[in-house]
């Protein structure tokens, strides 16, 4: 297992593409780190400065106090998963698995010895004499998985290795995943643009954004206490609501419903007065109907998908639409006027103009 520390890194391509920006993190023995994003936000790039697939432009990269900027990929001792299998098609599991030690050189028994081991880690103990033509998709990623962590090295990097799986099998390997670093207790950093993922396996995710990190934190501090829009965005399923809203006389204005403040927030909102903030609740937060200590917004019902634990219903209040989870038995009718209910400690306000958390 080994510590990682990125200092201040940055990418910057020949053509003046600056692709990460002052990326800071400390990485812990055994941690398990997600970097997550969209499509182009600099993640994968990170990953590949860390397994030294690219170099790093500025900035110190240091191993377990070392920096090693400078030196390849074997000299770090990391072992990488990509996102497509890369098996050798005219290899066995077996000889898949074992390949990395086969180019080092280590003793036949040992090779036998180790790759028997991991493939009972993976479940592929029979699979070993099948060719990955004749595997399932998850099948050959445990393959991929099994040729990293076969040679015991202490960082162990994934860059997205379940997105070419179908839903089901994401599913089963993230289990798998997590059970894999539970045993193998190597330094774990993994790429992936489903949030999914990253709040099920991660013990701190890394949010970016266009080469920017948004905010460090563990699963449960990104999920409650978001530092921006983009972060209370990107982190939950369905994705948070955000209503545009105007502070007057220390009230909300949401669509046609004046919402009056709490006492606290009065005070804290008094710099916003005749100005427009960002109304923000998660779906599954509301209760249908008017409850105590909590706002109540007026809506006419749009749309409703039942998915069978709960259901999705879309909602319009005034111009801004928002999405309710609701209870499967008590979903309300297309068109029917509803009222639901925001706990107060549910809400958060961020500036429309710097989309930050108002704290």
């Amino acid at each position: 297992m080994s510590t990682l520390e990125l200092k201040n890194v940055n990418k910057i391509y020949p053509n003046g593409f600056h692709a990460v920006h002052d990326f800071n993190l400390t990485i812990d023995k055994g941690e398990f780190i997600v970097f997550v994003g969209p499509s182009g936000c600099g993640k994968s790039t990170t990953l590949r400065m860390i397994a030294g697939l690219e170099d790093i432009s500025s900035g110190d990269f240091n191993i377990d106090g070392k920096r090693v900027n400078e030196l390849g990929p074997r000299e770090r001792e990391v072992a990488m998963v990509f996102q497509s299998y890369a098996l050798y098609p005219n290899m066995t599991v077996f000889d898949n698995i074992a390949f990395g030690l086969t180019l080092q050189g280590v003793d036949d028994d040992v090779i036998e010895e180790r790759v028997l081991k991991t493939a009972k880690i993976l479940g592929l103990t029979d699979y070993l004499d099948r060719f990955p033509r004749a595997l399932s998709g998850g099948q050959r990623q445990r393959v991929a998985i099994g040729r990293s962590i076969i040679r015991k090295v202490g960082i162990f990097l994934m860059d997205e290795p379940l997105s070419n799986l179908d839903a089901k099998q994401r599913v089963t390997m993230r289990s798998e995943i997590a059970q894999i670093h539970r045993e193998a207790g190597a330094t774990t950093i993994y790429v992936t643009h489903d949030q999914t993922e990253a709040m099920t396996l991660a013990d701190r995710i890394v949010v970016m954004k266009d080469g920017y990190v948004q905010q460090i934190g563990t699963p449960k501090e990104l999920y409650f206490d978001p530092v921006n829009v983009f972060v209370a965005g990107f982190i939950g399923e369905p994705p948070m609501n955000f209503i545009h809203a105007n502070v007057k006389n220390g009230r909300i204005a949401v669509g046609e419903n004046s919402l009056d403040l709490t006492p606290v927030l009065k005070n804290r909102m008094a710099q916003y007065e005749g100005k427009r903030i960002v109304f923000g609740f998660r779906p599954e937060a509301i209760e249908l109907g008017k409850k105590e200590d909590a706002y109540q917004i007026n809506a006419l019902v749009e749309l409703s998908e039942m998915l069978g634990d709960n259901t999705n219903v879309y909602v319009v209040a005034g111009e801004e639409r928002a999405i309710l989870k609701v209870d499967p038995h008590d979903t309300p009718e297309m068109d029917a006027a509803i009222t639901f209910s925001i706990p107060y400690k549910s809400v958060y306000l961020f500036d429309e103009e710097t989309e930050m958390v108002i704290k």
